[in-house]
C-alpha cells in the first residue's frame, strides 16, 4: 500500500522512521523502476543532504516541524526550481537551467519539502498521455502497456509506482486529473488565481493551474493549502474574499448532466459512475439530473483558446533569449531553425492553429466567439450552481488507452471532454478513483470529477475526505 504525507510525517515524529531513510526508499523505487517507467526527467542528487537536515529537526522539535518537513515530492518539468534542468519536454530547453524559484516551489520548500525530481511530461504540457515528450513516453504503473495520462503523466507515474506520496502537475484542459483518473489517484485542479502561475512555463495563461496528485484527499488538501495563496508576481492571484463564501454542509445536492454522457463514454465507466452514484445516495445526498448545454460546446471553445494562447505564449523561444539556438546565416534563419528543430510534432500544430485563429480576419470569426462561448459557459454555471451545489461527470471517458492508440490528434483530443470546461470557467475540480474497469485481464482504475463554485476548493476537499479518504 502506497503511503500518504501523513503516513510519513506520523513515522518521523513517532521516531520509527526518517526523512533520510524516506529519500533513500524513494531512490530506491526509482532505480528498480523508473528505467521502464520513465516518470523522472532528473533525479536530484542533493536531496540525502537535505534529508539529513530534516532528521535532525525532527529529533530536535518533533511535531513542532513544518507540515511537509523530510516529505519526498516530484515537480513537473515546466516549473521552476532554482539551479535545476526544466525542459518542458522540449528538445528547445533540454539545457535550460532555471535562474529562480517558482512561488509554489518557494513555498513548499518553505513547509519543508524535499524535491527529488523533475518528471516526465507531454511537450510544454501539450498532450494527454505523455507521449508527445521529447524524451520519450512515461508508462503506467498499472499497466505499463499503457499510458499514464497527460500532460502530468511523469507526475502521476511517480506518486502510482510508489516513488512519492505527492508530485506536482499542471492543469490547462485536465492535465493533473486525467492522469489522476488513469492512474488510480487523488487529482486537484483549483479556482483559477488560488495558486500562483509565477515561475510555471505558460501554455495557457487564463488556463493554467498548478496542483497536487497524491494517494488521498487529505494530502492533496494540505499540499494545495501550502501552495496557494495571493502572490504579488502573480496578479491573476486571488483572495479568501475575491468571490462569495461556500458553506460546507453534511449533505450535498449533486447535479449529473445525463446528457452529456450520451456518446464517447466507455459502457464499463458508466457503470462505476452510478454505482458511485448509488453510493452518495445511500449516504443521504440528493442527485438530480442537471442541463448544461454549453458544456458541450467546451472542447470546441477550447481548442481555439488554448491554441491561441500557446501561440503568444511560444513566440519567446525564438533561439535568442535562452533554450536551443541553432546556427544560420541570417536573424530568420536562426529563429526558424531554432523551432524547427526544438519544437515536437504537437507543438507545432498548435502554435500553426493558435495563429490561424488570431490572424486578420480570422480573430472574430473563430477566437472572438470562443471567448463569447466561454463567458457564456460561466454564466450557465453559475446559474446551475444556485440549484446544486457539486456537478459530477466521469474524470475521462475511458480508462487509460494503450501506448500509440490514439494516434488520431482529435480522438486524443475527445478524451478531454469532461475536464476542459472546468478551465475555460475557472472553477475547482476533485478527481478521485471510483472503481476499476476490467481490460485484457487488467483492473485499471477510472476516476469521477466533482466540480464545485468558484471559490469551492475546500467544499470538494470536505466532501472528497468523507466519501474517498473514509471509504
Amino acid at each position: 500500500m502506497k503511503k500518504t504525507i501523513a503516513d510519513l510525517r506520523s513515522a518521523f515524529i513517532a521516531g520509527t522512521s526518517t526523512p533520510v531513510k524516506a529519500i533513500e526508499a524513494a531512490l530506491a523505487v526509482i532505480k528498480e523502476q523508473d528505467g521502464e517507467i520513465h516518470a523522472f526527467l532528473d533525479v536530484y542528487d542533493d536531496v540525502v543532504e537535505a534529508a539529513e537536515a530534516a532528521t535532525a529537526l525532527y529529533k530536535e522539535k518533533g511535531n513542532d516541524t513544518p507540515p511537509l518537513l523530510g516529505i519526498p515530492v516530484a515537480l513537473k518539468s515546466n516549473i521552476l526550481i532554482k539551479g535545476k534542468r526544466v525542459t518542458a519536454g522540449s528538445k528547445i530547453l533540454e539545457k535550460y537551467t532555471a535562474v529562480y524559484d517558482a512561488t509554489i516551489v518557494k513555498r513548499l520548500r518553505e513547509a519543508g519539502a524535499i524535491f527529488i525530481g523533475a518528471t516526465n511530461m507531454d511537450e510544454f504540457a501539450m498532450g494527454g498521455s505523455t507521449e508527445n515528450s521529447a524524451f520519450g513516453p512515461t508508462r503506467n504503473p498499472v499497466d505499463t502497456a499503457r499510458v499514464p495520462g497527460g500532460s502530468s503523466g511523469g507526475s502521476a507515474a511517480a506518486v502510482a509506482m510508489g516513488a512519492v506520496p505527492v508530485a506536482i502537475g499542471t492543469d490547462t484542459g485536465g492535465s493533473i486529473r486525467q492522469p489522476a483518473s488513469f492512474c488510480g489517484l487523488v487529482g486537484f485542479k483549483p479556482t483559477y488565481g488560488a495558486v500562483s502561475r509565477y515561475g510555471l512555463i505558460a501554455m495557457g495563461s487564463s488556463l493554467d493551474q498548478a496542483g497536487p496528485l497524491t494517494n488521498s484527499v487529505t494530502d492533496a488538501e494540505l499540499v494545495h493549502n501550502v501552495m496557494a495563496g495571493a502572490d504579488p508576481m502573480d496578479a491573476t492571484t486571488i483572495t479568501e474574499d475575491t468571490y462569495s463564501e461556500v458553506p460546507l454542509k453534511e449533505t450535498y445536492t449533486f447535479g449529473v448532466p445525463r446528457h452529456f454522457m450520451a456518446d464517447g463514454v466507455d459502457e464499463e465507466v458508466l457503470q462505476a459512475f452510478d454505482a458511485h452514484i448509488e453510493l452518495l445516495r445511500a449516504a443521504g445526498h440528493t442527485i438530480v439530473d442537471i442541463e448544461l448545454p454549453l458544456f458541450e460546446q467546451g472542447l470546441a471553445a477550447y481548442y481555439i483558446v488554448m491554441p491561441a494562447e500557446v501561440s503568444s505564449n511560444l513566440a519567446r523561444f525564438d533561439g535568442i533569449r535562452y533554450g536551443l539556438s541553432a546556427e544560420a546565416d541570417n536573424l530568420l534563419g536562426v529563429y526558424e531553425k531554432s523551432r524547427a528543430e526544438g519544437f515536437g510534432k504537437e507543438v507545432k500544430r498548435r502554435i500553426l492553429l493558435g495563429t490561424y485563429v488570431l490572424s486578420s480576419g480570422y480573430y472574430d470569426a473563430y477566437y472572438g466567439k470562443a471567448e463569447l462561448v466561454r463567458t457564456m459557459m460561466r454564466r450557465e454555471l453559475a446559474e446551475t450552481f444556485k440549484k446544486v451545489d457539486i456537478i459530477l461527470t466521469p474524470t475521462a471517458p475511458t480508462p487509460a488507452f494503450k501506448l500509440g492508440e490514439k494516434e488520431d490528434p482529435l480522438a486524443m483530443y475527445r478524451q478531454d471532454i469532461f475536464t476542459v470546461p472546468v478551465n475555460l470557467t475557472g472553477v475547482p475540480t476533485l478527481s478521485f478513483p471510483m472503481g476499476t474497469v476490467e481490460q485484457e485481464g487488467k483492473q485499471l482504475p477510472v476516476g469521477i470529477q466533482y466540480i464545485g463554485p468558484l471559490g469551492g476548493d475546500k467544499r470538494l476537499f470536505s466532501i472528497g475526505k468523507k466519501v474517498y479518504d473514509t471509504r
